[in-house]
């Protein structure tokens, strides 16, 4: 049987990033890295005897993923999110073990530089962090060869007497006996410093001149040595965005629209690491500025999560100022507000709106198949939110039903129920639908939520009179209600008993048979559940 995610991996861009499988309470269960995600995560889809792939797809229900700008992004990214999430199918990198840095410990009269797995705010330099592992090492060995920088401990080095191997192999200029002046020294450590940040054309062109001149001299292991700190000095020119030494706490916004539909990603940076992301897909008024937009989603969206020490957002929103008090007054800190002209915050935005731009453009596919839904079947109104129905049992067993909601197009989990069918009679399809139906609409009108703008049940004729029966007893027989019948995929409404048939390539028929899909799967999920309990009972 082919997975109902097959055909969303296959519209994956051939592009690195990273890819989460999820289940259906919206849970990671696997997440991994590619250098192509379409590539990548189509070999899932296809024949193979591994169980922990049938596993992951048993489980899976939806497929996200975050475009990075390079696979050794990705890996980073990749990383963080496993920390942050624990998937069950995940085995490596769930420990708190991080990627390695190094740690320059400028606070101190005679620094030294040492490797670490781990930053602390104690007043020392990180650098980094490096992957794999071994490139930290072996970028510490070209600092104590190139830059002669002491990496003994602070009781070995105050307790030195002469000069120790390091030193006779050229690794160390031996501060810690007076062989290099202080002042030389401090020379050195700034020179280090320089060389870790990877901004200095200077010592790039310096280092290339030397690396010539020993090649010419056919001093060929100099010329490696000043090769590899070149190498070294790119790696670090471009190292990682989504992980920081400064520990910050901020969210990054990227920001698209499209008419009324607008795309938001949000990247969540707690601790110097990008961990979490959310996106969201609205509609609001085309006449709003950018501003004015921005505006409406930040005041909605600081509602109801927390205040970071930083927000980065693409253009400031209309009354920034008036935000940024309000927030200071809330938070009972300073937060800031910016706009990123240069450097990683910058990439970071570049990166959370190529993102947005992604989601957007799925999501104006998703509002075509709405669109063409709605001139299919002669609906009024755009049909913004979709409930879809099914019911599921054995033989009569523990029988149940589910509702899952569909909101411009997408999957809203919030919307979703289950229902234990309680006074329907047994193996009665029709009238366990009627009941699912009455109780998800009789309460819509008691607490007065809400109502659906269409109705979609799972079957033929005799559920789409079931429905149309249900709704007549609430007063609702105005309600827009149609049946999908499996194989044949004829969609049934009160107008056209004679069903319609769409083509195979139909974003509408697509729409409905993904709606209608989910609402089987969550429905037979929760029989599963309630036949396995009554079993083991």
């Amino acid at each position: 049987m082919t997975h109902p995610l097959k055909d969303a991996a296959a519209e994956l861009p051939d592009k690195p990033g990273i890819y989460i499988f999820k289940n259906a309470r919206g849970e990671p269960v696997y997440i991994g890295k590619a250098r192509s995600l379409a590539e990548r995560v189509k070999t899932y889809f296809q024949p193979s005897d591994d169980p922990k792939v049938g596993n992951i797809l048993a489980e899976t229900t939806r497929l996200d993923f975050l475009l990075t700008a390079s696979e050794r992004e990705a890996a980073f990214l990749e990383n963080n999110f496993i920390q942050h999430h624990q998937p069950k199918f995940n085995l490596r990198l769930k420990d708190d073990k991080s990627f390695p840095y190094l740690r320059l410990t400028v606070q101190e009269t005679v620094p030294g530089v040492f490797f670490s797995r781990k930053v602390a705010p104690d007043g020392a330099r990180y650098f980094g962090p490096f992957s794999p592992a071994w490139e930290a090492r072996k970028t510490l060995q070209l600092l104590m060869k190139s830059f002669r920088l002491r990496s003994c401990a602070d009781a070995v080095f105050r307790a030195r007497k002469r000069p120790c191997l390091e030193f006779e192999l050229g690794n160390c200029s031996a501060p810690c006996v007076g062989q290099i002046g202080d002042e030389d020294y401090l020379s050195s450590v700034r020179d280090a410093g320089l060389f870790l940040e990877g901004r200095t054309q200077e010592l790039a062109k310096t280092l290339r001149e030397r690396m010539n001149g020993a090649a010419a001299a056919e001093r060929f292991e100099d010329a490696a040595r000043h090769r590899d700190l070149l190498k070294t000095l790119e790696q670090i020119r471009s190292r990682p965005k989504a992980i920081s030494v400064r520990l910050e706490n901020q969210d990054i916004i990227g920001f698209a629209r499209n008419g009324p539909l607008q795309a938001i990603h949000v990247f969540h940076m707690r601790g110097g690491k990008v961990r979490e992301s959310r996106e969201f897909v609205l509609e609001r008024n085309p006449s709003l500025s950018l501003e004015e937009t921005l505006r409406e989603f930040l005041d909605e969206f600081y509602s109801e999560h927390p205040l970071p020490d930083k927000i980065i957002v693409p253009t400031l929103p209309s009354g920034a100022a008036a935000l940024r008090a309000e927030w200071n007054a809330v938070a009972k800190r300073r937060v800031i507000l910016s706009v990123p002209r240069r450097s990683d915050g910058r990439t970071l935005l570049e990166w959370a709106v190529k993102n947005a731009e992604i989601l957007l453009r799925k999501a104006s596919d998703e509002h075509v198949a709405v669109e063409e839904l709605k001139s299919v079947l002669g609906l009024r109104a755009f049909p913004v939110r979709i409930d879809g129905f099914d019911v599921s049992h054995t033989q009569g067993v523990e029988t149940v039903a589910a509702l899952v909601t569909f909101l411009v197009g997408r999957p809203w989990k919030d919307g979703y129920r289950r229902y234990r069918i309680r006074t329907a009679r047994k193996s009665d399809d029709t009238s366990s639908l009627i009941e699912a139906l009455e109780r998800r609409f009789s309460r819509s009108l008691r607490e007065r939520q809400p109502l659906a703008d269409f109705v979609l049940v799972d079957g033929g004729l005799p559920q789409l009179h079931a429905g149309l029966a249900a709704l007549a007893g609430l007063g609702l027989s105005d309600l827009p209600i149609a049946a999908l019948a499996k194989r044949e995929e004829i969609i049934y409404t009160p107008d056209r008993p004679e069903g319609i048939r769409l083509e195979g390539t139909s974003p509408a028929l697509k729409l409905v048979q993904h709606i209608r899909d989910e609402a089987h799967r969550f429905a037979v999920a929760f029989h599963r559940k309630r036949r396995s309990k009554r079993s083991f009972s």
